[in-house]
């Protein structure tokens, strides 16, 4: 690293972070991780929703250092085209997310009804408001549990997460819900 030395920091960062050097990614999440949820922050609306894809693009750029090329432009401007396309993809989410509580009011309107139907309908609006509450990434492991009926390996796989962040996820997830429901009356974990 003799010839960074006099080179300027950012660059240097910039330079370590496409060698693979973990200093330089933690060094660039510190110099650039409030631009990055700021953006997220005001896009979303949603400050744990932006810790999110914060993280989210800070992960990408570590697993896509192999495509960044400093003299091509700037790890910000990189950055920033990683937080636009993890925005997206957080926006679309809640797009799918909206369209399934939707389409469950729709289909609930729909079933035979029985003496226990107020009940049941419910706690599928209370559980669909749960998942809403919960951040991002727990959100969707749970999504993709429950309505996909993936196992945490399958979600691990398609997803690229490690399996035990998987199970992590899960298990804080279903910690927040029980939590959120409980004041409810939902009777959760009772």
């Amino acid at each position: 690293m003799s010839g960074d030395a006099d080179a300027d920091p950012d660059d240097r960062i910039a330079r370590g972070l496409a060698r693979g050097d973990e200093d330089s990614l933690a060094a660039a999440y510190q110099r650039w991780g409030r631009l990055v949820h700021t953006l997220a922050a005001r896009a979303l609306g949603d400050p744990r929703e932006a810790e999110d894809v914060s993280q989210q693009v800070f992960v990408a750029a570590w697993r896509g250092r192999a495509n960044f090329r400093p003299e091509r432009g700037s790890l910000p401007a990189w950055l920033t085209g990683i937080t636009r396309r993890k925005i997206a993809d957080a926006l679309t989410a809640r797009t799918r997310r909206t369209e399934l509580a939707a389409t469950l009011g729709a289909s609930l309107e729909h079933e035979d009804r029985t003496d226990d139907e107020p009940e049941r309908v419910l706690d599928r609006l209370v559980v669909a408001e749960g998942l809403s509450r919960l951040p991002r990434v727990q959100r969707d492991v749970l999504e993709l549990a429950y309505f996909a009926d993936l196992t945490q390996v399958q979600i691990a796989d398609r997803t690229g997460m490690p399996l035990g962040t998987v199970k992590s996820h899960a298990r804080r997830g279903l910690q927040r819900m029980r939590h959120s429901l409980e004041p409810a009356g939902a009777g959760v974990g009772s």
